[in-house]
């Protein structure tokens, strides 16, 4: 699949289709969207939003969350209100997520399955890693939202005046229901 991606890339080049997509680092409409790495959101969830390359910075990830205040996402948020004038903050699950009632238990049979030992497991959960956590999904859509609007509003380092709110769209239709904040 690589190789059939690269030889794409040569031809998208050579015909400079990225032309139509230039545009600077910095979100024109001071935006950055977190969100499900789904499949189904790729296209649509830009479409349903009325964005357009160069918008905003959309970070992506399995369930769209913050898992702790420290974690890549956060990082890549504190980045773009800093580095890149963010102003706003949109926390957008989906319906139908994959990472709802994810967890390691799940991932552990898999795991060993494909190679993984025990060994490396218990060495890696030496090293303070509680895989229990880490790979923990959510129960609850709603809850998940609400949890990292509050993680992302009350962080020491995200001013006061940036707005953070948080949505689920339909994976289907892209419809967006927003989820009221009441942490």
């Amino acid at each position: 699949m690589t190789d059939q991606i690269l030889e794409y890339n040569k031809e998208f080049v050579a015909r400079k289709g990225y032309e139509k997509y230039l545009t600077d680092k910095y979100p024109d409409k001071k935006l950055a969207v977190l969100s499900c790495m789904d499949t189904r959101l790729t296209e649509l969830l830009p479409a349903a939003l009325g964005l357009k390359n160069g918008d905003a910075k959309i970070i992506k990830n399995a369930g769209g969350l913050v898992i702790s205040a420290f974690d890549s996402a956060m990082r890549s948020l504190i980045v773009a209100i800093y580095e890149l004038g963010v102003q706003e903050i949109m926390v957008v699950a989906h319906s139908h997520c994959g990472a709802c009632h994810m967890s390691y238990d799940h991932f552990h049979h898999l795991m060993l399955e494909r190679g993984i030992t025990d060994d490396t497991l218990a060495t890696i959960r030496k090293c303070g890693i509680d895989l229990d956590q880490w790979l923990e999904g959510f129960k609850d859509t709603p809850t998940s939202v609400r949890n990292t609007v509050h993680t992302i509003k009350t962080h020491p380092l995200v001013p006061r005046d940036i707005t953070v709110r948080g949505f689920i769209i339909d994976s289907e239709t892209g419809a967006l229901e927003e989820i009221s904040s009441t942490k």
